[in-house]
């Protein structure tokens, strides 16, 4: 991976606490999976988000940064949690809210 690239994933993911890599924004997003992440992490506080389509050096490098196959990808706290279907795990037991609430302790 390009060491600007890494550089700019390092400080996207530890300059916001919630930050979602997804197809297409928050006003648009561009695949049901992005969505369904966006409307799980939006009620937990700001969510910042990085459109992958927007720039293919990103769409995979973020793939290669996680080591995870897909998207979306959210990290919290600067920490990698997983995908829309981890997030809806996580969820439903409660465990996502106390993830943010910790503020990555």
């Amino acid at each position: 991976m390009d060491a600007n690239l890494k550089a700019q994933f390092d400080d996207t993911v530890k300059s916001h606490p919630i930050v979602l890599f997804m197809k297409g924004n928050a006003l648009f997003p561009q695949c049901g999976f992005s969505a369904r992440a966006l409307q799980i992490l939006q009620p937990l506080g700001p969510v910042h988000t990085v459109d992958v389509l927007a720039d293919p050096n990103v769409r995979q490098g973020i793939k290669d940064y996680s080591n995870w196959p897909t998207i979306p990808q959210v990290y919290i706290h600067g920490k990698f949690v997983g995908g829309s279907d981890i997030l809806m795990e996580l969820a439903e037991r409660g465990e996502l809210q106390d993830l943010v609430a910790a503020g990555g302790k």
